[in-house]
């Protein structure tokens, strides 16, 4: 016994070596040998085996203890266990790697796929998605339905050949011992011999041991006295061979756990065809039917109760399905369904969901194929039969919440099916029963959704409403009801009438609609105070009560109209040199420049009118060159102009300097000096540049307007700057220069003809 055995108590010593067998056997089975290439590999670099024991997790304690259950010495793998690099000179050899693998710490190398039994589609074998219902669950290549090889075994669980079995004794003696039942169905027991355990659970295999082990053991007793204590459990359990046939995907012989079940067989053949009855697979057993599983119970409920677990030489056999029904439309889930005798209508509709949220409750279509000796020529091979659907009348509910009551079908051309029909709460439509009507092969299910707003009755509202827009219409709906729904009128509706266009009775004359004026009274407005009083601003006054209940038509239009002049507050911005500086709301609509002016205090002595800035942004106008001593001086002049919502008005301060740009020698600012003309402002920046166009020499004045040097043959104007203006003088294009030809010929061409009026004008 070691020191690190005596720091454990009994039942972490059970424990520990139970998990040691069971990891060290199928550790060493899913895993595999290593190729002669990966073990070489490993032989070169100890890395390699350091590496594996880091990924474990593990820690040098529970290494070497694993290390002495599986009986390899503890301190095999010491050299690897340090945190730094492994020791120069340690080189691993086959022993090491032997343990590395019986520990499930392996593959050295490459990782290699574990074989899990199950078949993977190849791309030359994929199909398209089923409409069968069920067909596409055990098309997922990526689907593992084999049961887990760790963990206890079932309690029902029995056991057989080439089951693995360890058993563990503690207290008086410490052993181990991995078991492997033989073909006979025999375990062998060291000094103990050979125990029967075939077709035995591990309740009644411990019953057998303790009194063999007993014979031996003499601490081995029933009781708290007990000096020795065993333990048995299943390490890895064994494989059967089945066989699954049939319309499944892949038939054939598979070897699948012995704690596999009938959905684990169709899983490993790849799952079932479109032809497959998922209703009756059959499971037999030495030639006789042992169990049927109907696959709907575990899709659609989640039960699996019949999925018994499957023994060696099974035969799972999957037949050709039967009664086969498709339902389209308004269900949850549309699809070709299997129904077994004596199912109907109703048992369909429950397996595809039930109805959607949009399904037409009224009636559902069944497409049905024709006998052979009801067709003939001419006629079409279909009938289709128009099944209604009933309001369920008040009875007793059944198991959960369910209502069931008898009904029939009104087809003229179809069967009337007596029976008991599913309740509404069974298909998401609560009040609806389904007649009890009994398909057949081949039928087609259409349930109708309702149809889209636009094709139903509807009602619209407009204009001054919160939510505009189109609501359905229902009998008895009146204006009241609309307004409702729209959320009520907004700020500014005028409330003493609304107009309602109207679907024309007399469209002789190619009328399109006709038109009525309604009374509203204050009982339209909703946002109401505790007191019954109105919340809101000011308006026009609207009549308190009395307006009658306006009923709507199918597709009637209504216009909330808007109070007259009925507009928000409209402000603007007066800056500078104003006494009084602000943002002003206008009185009305009429109000002008001068007004505003005059409500700022009027203008400071330092005001400089000449070089008002006036912007306007409504309609992305911009700036507006105004003359401000001709508004306030004219109030019917023009530059008083009417004030629109966010014009930004500045009055600046005296500016006496001239600012002269661009082609010039020396740009700069100047002096304004009163009376000086535009060349000595040209005169002042050192004159035209070499490449100066002053024939387009321009003159923007403080309060926005600009003007051009002009030339007329022996005439020119030129604008003369005022305090804070700029003179930009533009440079000539690329190329333009002067012909001197073409001048002379044109002083020619003009000398000519004065000479020629002169002469005129003496003969006269």
């Amino acid at each position: 016994m070691t020191p690190f055995g005596f720091l454990l108590d009994k039942s972490r010593r059970v424990a520990l070596a139970l998990s040691l067998c069971a990891f060290a056997v199928v550790g060493s089975k899913a895993f595999g040998q290593a190729t002669p290439g990966q073990l070489q590999q490993a032989l070169g670099n100890p890395e390699v085996i350091r590496q594996r024991l880091l990924e474990s997790g593990l820690s040098p304690d529970q290494i070497r203890s694993r290390l002495r259950a599986s009986g390899y010495p503890e301190n095999l793998l010491d050299p690897y266990l340090s945190s730094g690099a492994v020791s120069a000179g340690v080189q691993p050899g086959t022993a090491e790697l032997s343990a590395i693998q019986a520990l499930g710490f392996g593959p050295l190398g490459a990782t290699q796929q574990v074989d899990t039994g199950m078949i993977r589609w190849r791309g030359d074998t994929l199909v398209a998605k089923s409409n069968v219902f069920g067909v596409d669950v055990f098309r997922r290549s990526t689907t593992q339905f084999l049961p887990l090889l760790s963990g206890p075994v079932p309690a029902d669980y029995h056991l057989g050949p080439r089951d693995v079995l360890v058993l563990i004794l503690t207290g008086d003696v410490e052993l181990a011992y991995t078991l492997q039942v033989t073909r006979e169905g025999f375990v062998l027991i060291p000094q103990v011999g050979q125990v029967f355990v075939s077709n035995l659970t591990l309740d009644q295999l411990r019953d057998v041991l303790y009194a063999r082990l007993g014979r031996v053991y003499s601490g081995i007793k029933r009781g708290a006295n007990a000096t020795t204590r065993f333990n048995i459990s299943v390490a890895n359990v064994r494989a059967n061979q089945i066989f699954v046939v049939g319309e499944v995907a892949q038939p054939g012989a598979y070897q699948i756990s012995s704690l596999g079940s009938v959905l684990t067989a169709l899983y490993a053949a790849g799952g079932l065809t479109d032809r497959a009855n998922m209703r009756r697979i059959e499971v037999q057993r030495l030639g006789k039917p042992v169990a049927s599983l109907d696959l709907y119970d575990y899709l659609l409920r989640g039960d699996t109760r019949s999925d018994i677990r499957l023994e060696t030489g099974d035969v799972v056999f999957v037949p050709v399905h039967e009664t086969r029904v498709q339902v389209s439309g308004a269900v949850i889930r549309p699809g070709i369904y299997e129904l077994k005798t004596g199912e109907q209508l109703g048992d369909l509709l429950v397996a595809s969901g039930g109805f959607r949220a949009d399904a037409a409750l009224q009636r559902v279509t069944v497409h049905r194929i024709l006998a052979a000796a009801e067709r003939g020529p001419g006629r079409a091979p279909r009938a289709a039969l128009d099944i209604a659907l009933a309001a369920a009348a008040p009875t007793s509910a059944g198991p959960g919440g369910a209502t069931s009551q008898t009904g029939t079908t009104d087809g003229t051309d179809g069967p009337r099916g007596q029976g008991a029909s599913h309740g509404g709460s069974a298909l998401g439509a609560p009040g609806i029963t389904v007649p009890a009507l009994e398909l057949i092969d081949g039928d087609s299910v259409v349930v109708d959704s309702l149809p889209p707003l636009s094709e139903t009755y509807y009602v619209a509202i407009a204009g001054r409403v919160n939510k505009p827009g189109r609501f359905p219409w229902r009998p008895d709906m009146t204006l009241r009801d609309l307004v409702q729904l729209a959320r009520g009128p907004t700020i500014g509706a005028y409330l003493k009438e609304a107009e309602i266009s109207r679907l024309p009775e007399d469209r002789s004359r190619g009328q399109l609609a006709t038109t009525i004026r309604v009374p509203l009274d204050s009982t339209y407005l909703l946002e109401r105070g505790a007191d019954g009083r109105f919340v809101g601003p000011p308006g026009v006054a609207v009549p308190a009560s009395g307006a009658a209940e306006v009923p709507l038509d199918p597709y009637d239009n209504v216009l909330i109209m808007q109070e007259p002049q009925f507009d928000l507050q409209r402000s603007v911005v007066v800056s500078g040199q104003v006494r009084y500086p602000g943002t002003y709301s206008l009185h009305s609509k009429e109000d002008r420049l001068a007004d505003v002016i005059t409500r700022a205090g009027g203008l400071t002595q330092q005001a400089y009118p000449e070089g008002i800035r006036f912007l306007r942004t409504q309609g992305g106008i911009g700036r507006v060159n105004i003359d401000l001593p001709e508004a306030l001086h004219d109030q019917k002049s023009r530059h008083n102009v009417i004030l629109q919502p966010d014009d930004s008005i500045d009055v600046p301060e005296y500016q006496p300097t001239v600012k002269v740009t661009g082609a010039v020698n020396a740009p700069s600012s100047l002096l304004w000096r009163r009376g000086a003309d535009l060349d000595y402002y040209l005169s002042s920046a050192g004159g035209l540049a070499a490449r100066a166009d002053g024939g387009r020499v321009s003159v923007r004045y403080a309060n926005g307007d600009a003007r051009t040097k002009r030339h007329w043959l022996f005439f020119s104007s030129k604008p003369t700057p005022g305090p804070g203006s700029e003179v930009f003088v533009p440079t000539k294009p690329p190329g333009e220069g002067v012909n001197t030809v073409a001048l002379m010929g044109a002083i020619a061409s003009i000398l000519t003809s004065l000479v020629a009026i002169v002469a005129v004008a003496k003969s006269l």
